[in-house]
């Protein structure tokens, strides 16, 4: 025998049964709201990870197999900026062009300049530890091209700084005159 404690639901009743769950979410959400973080329990259980999809076949096999772009060029033409005194930043910027000078696909294709200006003078200046670095990328055929204005802005001379290396008027005016001619910006 069926209980009469559980009313059967009709059709006209579930709009209402709806209507009734919306009210009481609404009234959660509005209780959730106000209450303070410290009104919360402090052993609250994290929601649960969503559940990923698995990956595209067809883009999986595809990236599988790709080995970065071809380069189809004859040449290549990339200008590094340099203007910041964090060896970090210096030791990236460095490490960087070696990097691309290395790339099997640019051999032989790759003229590269270094800009450096502003804080980025130090990595020009004699006393500093980056010459190494900068005298392998000077052997492989890279321009190093300080800003005179910082040079100036320092108190620095040329014999302050490496002795291969070419001072330009302006850092800035160089980037803007490679940029027009084509050259790619790097900016690490």
């Amino acid at each position: 025998m069926i209980s009469n404690a559980f009313p059967r639901l009709t059709m006209p009743s579930l709009p209402r049964l709806l209507a009734a769950a919306a009210l009481l979410a609404t009234i959660g959400t509005a209780h959730a709201q106000t209450t303070t973080p410290a009104a919360t329990p402090a052993a609250t259980t994290a929601a649960p990870a969503p559940v990923l999809t698995p990956p595209n076949a067809a883009a999986a096999a595809k990236a599988a197999v790709f080995q970065g772009a071809p380069a189809t060029k004859k040449h290549y033409r990339a200008v590094y900026q340099l203007d910041s005194n964090d060896p970090k930043l210096i030791n990236q910027t460095l490490h960087n062009m070696q990097n691309a000078l290395k790339d099997p696909r640019l051999k032989g294709k790759l003229e590269m300049e270094l800009v450096v200006f502003s804080g980025g003078t130090v990595v020009f200046r004699k006393d500093q530890p980056y010459e190494a670095d900068v005298l392998a990328l000077q052997q492989a055929g890279v321009i190093l091209a300080q800003c005179e204005n910082s040079m100036r802005a320092y108190k620095l001379t040329k014999n302050d700084m490496l002795p291969y290396i070419s001072v330009v008027p302006t850092g800035n005016g160089e980037l803007i005159i490679r940029q027009t001619e084509g050259w790619v910006l790097v900016h690490p």
